[in-house]
């Protein structure tokens, strides 16, 4: 990944893009043709830091939600290789505006949702048979704005290629955000990130414990 992101930093675009592939392009065009916006899930699988040029290859204007890297070098360069692809930053602080209006603006934006996430924004769904805790955020902006969520994750296949797929449209639970409409969409969404790893295991990238906010009735008190 880091010999590929220097690449990304230092060689035309035209060059990065020459070594994915996307599959399923007919199931972003069928859903933006119909609503003309989408939301894309991803996770930390393959390396998805070259999504953000796949998109180029699909003719759609891509945004992606991004969380400010703690290292300030390594946030300079992570927002240099993102915006010479062409694709929109929105900081993960405050990004409800800026989501809503990219959608507005006919663009697909772009989610990973394979990180704890804090308790009051979460709900707790299934994750390799343990409770995760999960950001309902997407699941709650699917439903209120009927805007269909595909699953698009990137794998390496030998050195220097990748293959980017787009997923059909997950299945939701009609035009409302009850609660149970959110757990459910949720549980949607992290069943495609545990597929996709299964698929390739070596290549999930996340190291941080995906567990470690407890439902509350699993804390321990001392």
């Amino acid at each position: 990944m880091v010999i590929e992101l220097c690449g990304l930093l230092t060689w035309p675009l035209e060059r990065t893009l020459s070594a994915i592939t996307v599959d399923g392009r007919e199931h972003l065009e069928a859903v933006m043709a119909t609503t003309g916006r989408a939301l894309l899930l991803t996770a930390h699988i393959g390396n998805w830091e070259l999504l953000a040029a796949a998109h180029r290859l699909t003719g759609f204007q891509l945004a992606i939600v991004v969380r400010p890297l703690d290292s300030g070098l390594l946030d300079v360069l992570a927002r240099f290789w993102r915006e010479k692809t062409g694709v929109e930053l929105i900081d993960k602080r405050g990004a409800t505006r800026p989501v809503l209006a990219a959608l507005r603006r006919g663009n697909i934006v772009g989610v990973l949702l394979d990180q704890n996430a804090a308790r009051r924004e979460a709900v707790f769904v299934p994750f390799f048979g343990v409770p995760a805790s999960t950001s309902r955020s997407m699941a709650v902006l699917s439903l209120r704005t009927r805007t269909p969520i595909l699953p698009v994750f990137i794998r390496r296949e030998g050195w220097g290629r990748h293959r980017a797929i787009i997923h059909p449209p997950l299945p939701d639970s009609g035009p409302n955000a009850a609660p149970r409409a959110v757990i459910e969409l949720t549980m949607h969404c992290t069943a495609a990130i545990e597929a996709a790893i299964r698929e390739a295991p070596e290549q999930w990238f996340w190291m941080h414990d995906r567990w470690r906010t407890r439902p509350a009735e699993q804390r321990v008190t001392t």
